[in-house]
């Protein structure tokens, strides 16, 4: 079974940066996409981010379009979140997840595997 440990969350002010990282162990994780989803109070879980296997393929929600990088390093078994121009909306629990297939949308019913979620919070 594929385990999954994010990391990376804080709080940063508006227009900072962060960087979140997903570990895996159990399985190698070249034979999974990686999403990145966050969820804010009172609101639905969301997809941010999708890579695809080798990292050739990727798609970003609108809202962080030109702010956020995806990226993984197979050989690490790890992947990344890069969080740039960081703005109160995106404050929320940023969960990576593990998928079997890889889709233009990130769409939360196709991950299997969550790792425990890191707290993003963008104030001044």
């Amino acid at each position: 079974q594929l385990h999954l440990v994010d990391s990376g969350g804080g709080l940063v002010q508006p227009g900072g940066s962060l960087r979140l990282s997903c570990a895996a162990s159990g399985l190698t994780l070249d034979n999974y996409a990686i999403g990145w989803f966050r969820q804010a109070p009172g609101k639905e879980r969301e997809g941010v981010s999708c890579i695809s296997f080798s990292g050739a393929s990727t798609n970003y929600a609108d809202s962080v379009k030109g702010r956020f990088t995806i990226s993984r390093d197979n050989a690490k078994n790890s992947a990344y979140l890069q969080m740039n121009d960081l703005k109160p909306e995106d404050t929320a629990v940023y969960y990576c997840a593990a998928s079997y297939i890889y889709k233009t949308v990130c769409s939360v019913h196709e991950f299997i595997y969550w790792g425990q979620g890191n707290q993003v919070t963008v104030s001044s």
